[in-house]
Parts: C-alpha cells; sequence; structure tokens
C-alpha cells in the first residue's frame, strides 16, 4: 500500500451505519490514493493547522441505477409533455438519425462525465452494442440489460435468438450482460415471459413499470392514448386484464418461475404504484428496488412517483438519469434536487442513501461500493454549494475526489 493520504471536510456521510440523515460535521477520510481503498473514516475532532477542509459534503461515489447511455445522442431533440404514446413516436423517429461516429462519440462523452462527476456504478440498457466498447474501457462498473422489443407473439423466438446474440457480444467485451424485458405495452405476454426467463439466471431484470396512466389503462381497460397508438401501427396489444401493469408483470413471471422470486428485480418509474402494489411486490418479489428517475418522468409527462408513500412501504429505492432523450443531463445531483424540491421532507442523507448504497445492493456491489467504509472502493466525491441547513441548492454540484 502507498502512503494513506487523509482528507478533511464540512460534511461527512459514510452511509456506513448509524443515521445516515445525520453527516458527521467536519469529518475525515483516510484512503490509499493509489486504487482509492478505504482505511478509516470519522468525525475528526482535531483539525491540523493550516489543513485543507473541503467545503461540502464528501460521499460515496453513485450508482445511477437506470440509464440508456446509447441514446446520448438524442440530446435536445425531443419535445416535452407529449406523455409515453408521443415519446415512443418520436424515438421510433429519431432513432439513428446519427451516424454511428457521432453516437459512439458523444457514448464516451457522457460516460466520461458521469465518471468525472462521481457516478462509479451503472444499471444502461442497451438495444444494440454500440455502447460496448465505452463500458468496458470505463473505470465506472456497468450492469448491462440488454433489452427486447416485440408485440407480435410469432416473433417471440427470432428476437431471443437475437439477444443472445448480443449478450455473447457484451460477454467478449468483458461486460456483465443479460437479456431483460423493456415494458408490457411493447411486448406480447410471450416475450415478456421468454425475456424474463433469460434475465433471471443472470440474478437480475430490469422493467419499466406503471411510468405512465397511459400503461395503466391500456393493460386496465383496453383504451387510451397507448392502446390507440398500438393499433393505429397494426401492433398487436397486450390482454387487458382489468388490473395493473405491475399486476400483469408478475403474473407473467409466475409463469416462469414460482412466486416468490427473490432475484434482484428493478421496478423503474413506478409514477403510478399504489399502496396495495407495494405490498404485492414484498409479498412476491423480496429482491424488488425501484428506480427513481425524476427528471425523466417530468420531461415526458409532468408527473413524479409516489415518493412519500414509496418510503413508508420499506421497497428500496434507488436513483436513475433514464436517457437524454427524456432529461438535459445525465446528473445523479441534478436528480437528487428535483427529488427534493418536490419531495421537502426526505432528508438529503437518506437521498443519498438511494443514490449510493442501494445501488451498490441492486448490483450486488454493495461490499466494494456504496458506502465509505474500511476496505471498500466506492469512490469519493464531493458536492459543493450545500446549504446551511445540510440540504442541496440550485448551485449544488458534485466533483470525483478519487
Amino acid at each position: 500500500m502507498t502512503e494513506v493520504k487523509r482528507l478533511y471536510c464540512k460534511y461527512l456521510y459514510t452511509l456506513a451505519d448509524g443515521d445516515a440523515s445525520r453527516p458527521v460535521s467536519p469529518g475525515y477520510v483516510d484512503y490509499d490514493p493509489e486504487d482509492g481503498t478505504i482505511v478509516d473514516a470519522g468525525a475528526a475532532d482535531v483539525i491540523p493547522e493550516g489543513a485543507e477542509v473541503l467545503d461540502g459534503a464528501v460521499v460515496p461515489g453513485f450508482v445511477n441505477a437506470h440509464c440508456h447511455l446509447e441514446l446520448s445522442y438524442m440530446k435536445g431533440l425531443f419535445r416535452r409533455g407529449t406523455g409515453m404514446a408521443g415519446f415512443i413516436d418520436q424515438i421510433n423517429e429519431l432513432r439513428d438519425v446519427a451516424p454511428l461516429e457521432e453516437r459512439l462519440a458523444d457514448i464516451s462523452r457522457e460516460l466520461d462525465q458521469m465518471w468525472r462527476s462521481g457516478v462509479s456504478a451503472m444499471a444502461d440498457i442497451s438495444n444494440c452494442d454500440d455502447s460496448f466498447a465505452a463500458k468496458a474501457a470505463s473505470p465506472l462498473y456497468t450492469r448491462t440489460f440488454l433489452e427486447v422489443f416485440g408485440t407480435e407473439p410469432q416473433d417471440c423466438d427470432s428476437v431471443i435468438k437475437g439477444v443472445l446474440e448480443l449478450q455473447k457480444k457484451a460477454v467478449a467485451c468483458g461486460l456483465d450482460a443479460a437479456p431483460t424485458p423493456h415494458a408490457c405495452y411493447t411486448m406480447s405476454p410471450q416475450l415478456v415471459e421468454a425475456s424474463s426467463a433469460e434475465g433471471l439466471k443472470s440474478g437480475y431484470l430490469s422493467f419499466h413499470s406503471e411510468e405512465t396512466p397511459e400503461e395503466e389503462e391500456m393493460i386496465g381497460k383496453g383504451s387510451g392514448r397507448l392502446w390507440d397508438n398500438r393499433k393505429a401501427a397494426g401492433m398487436s396489444t397486450p390482454p387487458v386484464t382489468g388490473g395493473t401493469s405491475l399486476e400483469y408483470f408478475i403474473d407473467r413471471l409466475a409463469a416462469v418461475k414460482p412466486l416468490p422470486i427473490s432475484e434482484h428485480i428493478l421496478l423503474v418509474h413506478e409514477v403510478c404504484m399504489t399502496e396495495a402494489g407495494t405490498e404485492l411486490v414484498k409479498r412476491t418479489l423480496p429482491g424488488a428496488f425501484i428506480a427513481l428517475c425524476p427528471k425523466s418522468n417530468i420531461y415526458i409527462h409532468n408527473a413524479l412517483p409516489p415518493v412519500e408513500m414509496l418510503r413508508k412501504s420499506g421497497l428500496p429505492l434507488t436513483v436513475g438519469t433514464d436517457s437524454l432523450s427524456s432529461n438535459d443531463s445525465l446528473n445523479i445531483v441534478e436528480e437528487l434536487y428535483c427529488l427534493q424540491e418536490n419531495f421537502a421532507d426526505v432528508p438529503f442523507g437518506e437521498m443519498l442513501v438511494w443514490a449510493c448504497l442501494n445501488g451498490a445492493r441492486f448490483l450486488g456491489k454493495e461490499f466494494e461500493l456504496g458506502s465509505i467504509a474500511a476496505g471498500k472502493k466506492p469512490g469519493l466525491v464531493l458536492i459543493d454549494h450545500i446549504a446551511a441547513d445540510g440540504r442541496l441548492t440550485s448551485s449544488s454540484a458534485s466533483y470525483r475526489i478519487v
């Protein structure tokens, strides 16, 4: 080990034990500058004269729990507030409008910016291999979810064959990757089941769940803009169940594996989640996590998930950015500030648990990432412009220290 370095800071959130909403102030961290291993951390009872004290909060590296890195070339192209039906129309219209060289450059730029802003790990969605080389070369850990679409039952086998070939490419690049379903409204029941069965072999799934009322109306009533959109395009629609899209998804999972299912399943968005839904998830999917992507939800349909209710449910929450087709940036601090401004009762430290430790737990990386504790290598991040009450301000930004 090289000579240990020590940093001092105004606020230190180790997230390692105790009440995470109450930072150590002032704090110190001892770490190995060669590989970032944490040696020690705690309250700085005495600060040597002349020592630099970082003015802000030092926190573990973030985990971006939901991203579509390969869509980075779409930044600024989408109209806001179109709802999911309008958003899908724009995706279909604009996908692959940029040449490959430009797409690859945008991927590399955004991935580098995420690393420099303090993201240490990511759960990323891929529909193609555009992002594989950049992710494989990055110090940022990524688990890649190979997302599939297909509304026609007869196409299920060919879609699965194609995604398994894509998985081989990802694994050859050294990535952890496996198939995953997209959402109930873009897939036949057969494809939801088949892709879930393949993904569960890896121990992980990601699923866009209850993102919009249009989705719920489609599954529950067989009506609404999303239903009309799919019909107008000549696509088959999922069965009308009279229930929620979450119930529909869990029924599809139960068709391929007996409940309860303990694998790590990320339910992304959950804007329309109900208390009954949280109880269903706890009963049937004990390994489930929720990914909050508030800026994307506002961008597409000016809505937010029921965060207070989700907190009370006890389901572990994580934070993601979604893609630059539905966001202005891939910036975790901006997501946290959005949550803070809309849910003022949530302590900053609790949001950090979502953005750091819970994300690491979802990825199965909590023994290395997510908290500042001896022996771990979470990365160290400074968040500046912290208010006197310890909360974020509109000027807060994050910078990687280690």
